[in-house]
């Protein structure tokens, strides 16, 4: 396999069972293409150590709210992790290793903090993919709270989720039950994926989105829009054979696309000038 060596790590890391899939591992060699220096066992460590610190706070009855109360204090009054609302579009916001020494992220990434601290004490907790605004919740039938790791662990029931969801999206929105649904491990890497490739798009760092979606890509083979999207971004970087090759599997996979005619006449153009 020509990949980088974290890309490497990345890969065999994700290529088991789902369940078995270890968030933070796969997190951090996600990183590691962006620091080459990065060691994951030494934030795994990090990890290790706020759940022991944790463990220390518990209180004897171990409620599921006392737990989420537990963690929170431990995370957002003792540590000072907060929600980057400064440079939300900082990719820095997206890297687990960056996330822990500066303490600060966006909802998916303390997201993950917070769900490798609930698992390291053994209380089971799942990332809940709402539009927008990424949540967790324990993970106990009809538990009904839900925990905000991007608002200092604020708690949340579901009229609060369908309220956060309106705001959001500045309109009334109905909470539909698929967006309260746990995620799976490699849907919460996507999402983590998908928010650095939109980051590097819009600050036009081609190369490094290409590889984001190449990471997706071994997430999810086949999928028409991260193809069609390497695609173009092969057409920009002058890789014409490559961009064709996937743009015209992009077309033999959705050949009534919306954008299919466009996406026929840039390949005729390609292939014109090859």
């Amino acid at each position: 396999m020509d990949f980088p060596l974290a890309r490497q790590y990345f890969y065999q890391e994700i290529h088991q069972p789902d369940k078995q899939i270890n968030l933070a591992k796969a997190a951090l060699h996600i990183a590691q293409e962006e620091y080459p220096e990065l060691d994951p066992i030494e934030y795994l460590n990090a990890l290790d150590t706020m759940a022991a610190e944790v463990e220390e706070l518990l209180p004897p009855e171990r409620y599921p709210l006392r737990i989420v109360q537990s963690i929170n204090k431990y995370l957002y009054e003792d540590l000072g992790f907060v929600g980057n609302t400064v440079d939300y579009y900082d990719p820095r916001n997206s890297y687990l290793n960056e996330v822990i020494e500066r303490r600060t992220g966006i909802p998916i990434t303390l997201s993950l903090l917070y769900l490798e601290i609930a698992q390291r004490i053994d209380f089971p907790m799942v990332g809940i993919g709402m539009p927008g605004h990424f949540l967790i919740r324990p993970d106990f039938e009809d538990v009904g709270i839900y925990v905000d790791a991007f608002n200092r662990g604020e708690i949340l029931f579901e009229a609060d989720c369908q309220q956060r969801l309106s705001q959001i999206y500045q309109q009334p929105i109905e909470l539909n039950r698929s967006f309260v649904e746990p995620v799976s491990n490699r849907r919460f890497l996507a999402r983590m994926l998908m928010n650095l490739k939109l980051i590097y798009l819009n600050q036009n760092e081609l190369e490094k989105a290409l590889a984001v979606i190449e990471r997706l890509l071994l997430l999810f083979p086949g999928v028409s829009a991260e193809l069609r999207d390497r695609g173009l971004l092969y057409y920009q970087l002058g890789q014409w054979t490559s961009a064709c090759l996937d743009l015209e599997t992009y077309l033999i996979q959705v050949p009534n696309a919306d954008d299919a005619d466009a996406i026929r006449l840039l390949v005729e153009r390609m292939r014109q000038d090859l």
